[in-house]
């Protein structure tokens, strides 16, 4: 196999990795030692454990997004603020790396007012743009941390972020709601929960204890709890977004799941949304990066 170059998607709990051929995918791995899991000094030997077979004589190219590029990551990549490009500055070369490899790591963005950062979802911001020239709307990123990004003349203008995908977990697994929200969907429940605190947000503390008199005293089924529990949250996110995405074009970058979900809880309000794979548009991004290492010594 000749591995051109390594593409490397390096998060809080998972690392990813694929071999590349310009844009063609080799081949991929993948391990649970995400940033969170790995020690200061030992990147650059998680990142080996999963890519040594790909390597020659000749050093290759890694280009990697994501938290690898936090304080506590491999490198510090400094954030740059907005407004400005997905990928205003160069990737940072990490130093004294193994000889096999030049490893690089993809800068994160910031906002300073209100408060915002990311890292990893810029990446595939620019993958996504580098396939919609001139393309001026939102772009929805769901996720643990969800990001609603406004994008103007090929620059990030502004950007918001939402815990809601951690306020799900940490609701249905330590709450009193996990004794009712349990496996399962009911879509028609969803749509009416996030349409019902899209209208009503502060009514969202009081809907979420309804869950669990519904299931008391009615006997509601656990995954249309799930579906209500989702839904509410996605609502409450959506009316804080509404002067984001109301009369935008939007595009959802994310897993086919999840995004499904955002894009038929916008489609009800009347919204027009493209979604599209996160990988794929990581890739992308990563390979508009990949350009920008081919000048660093």
């Amino acid at each position: 196999m000749n591995t051109e170059w390594i593409a490397v998607d390096w998060g809080t709990s998972h690392l990813r990795v694929w071999a590349m051929q310009g844009e063609s995918v080799l081949d991929r791995a993948q391990s649970d030692r995400g940033m969170a899991r790995v020690a200061k000094g030992d990147f650059q030997v998680a990142l080996l454990d999963l890519i040594e077979g790909w390597l020659g004589r000749e050093p290759v190219d890694v280009v990697a997004c994501g938290m690898v590029g936090a304080r506590q990551g491999w490198v510090e990549a400094p954030y740059t603020s907005v407004p400005c490009a997905a990928m205003p500055v160069d990737p940072i070369r990490v130093p004294d790396t193994d000889p096999r490899i030049r490893a690089f790591v993809v800068p994160g963005l910031k906002q300073l007012s209100p408060p915002d950062v990311m890292r990893g979802e810029e990446t595939q911001i620019a993958g996504f743009l580098a396939g919609h020239q001139n393309w001026d709307g939102v772009i929805c990123l769901p996720g643990t941390h969800t990001k609603w990004v406004q994008v103007s003349a090929g620059e990030v203008i502004s950007f918001r972020t939402f815990m809601t995908g951690e306020m799900f977990e940490l609701l249905q697994a330590q709450s009193v709601l996990k004794h009712s929200v349990g496996e399962g969907w009911d879509e028609a429940a969803f749509v009416e929960a996030a349409a019902d605190t899209l209208s009503k947000p502060e009514q969202l503390a009081a809907r979420l204890f309804g869950l669990r008199a519904a299931d008391l005293l009615h006997g509601q089924d656990a995954g249309t709890a799930r579906a209500r529990l989702s839904g509410l949250l996605i609502g409450a996110e959506l009316a804080a977004t509404r002067a984001y995405w109301l009369g935008q074009q939007i595009a959802i970058i994310g897993a086919e799941g999840l995004s499904g979900v955002y894009a038929m809880a916008l489609q009800h309000q009347g919204a027009f949304v493209e979604t599209t794979n996160s990988t794929q548009s990581t890739l992308a991004g990563l390979s508009q990066a990949r350009k920008l290492t081919r000048q660093i010594a």
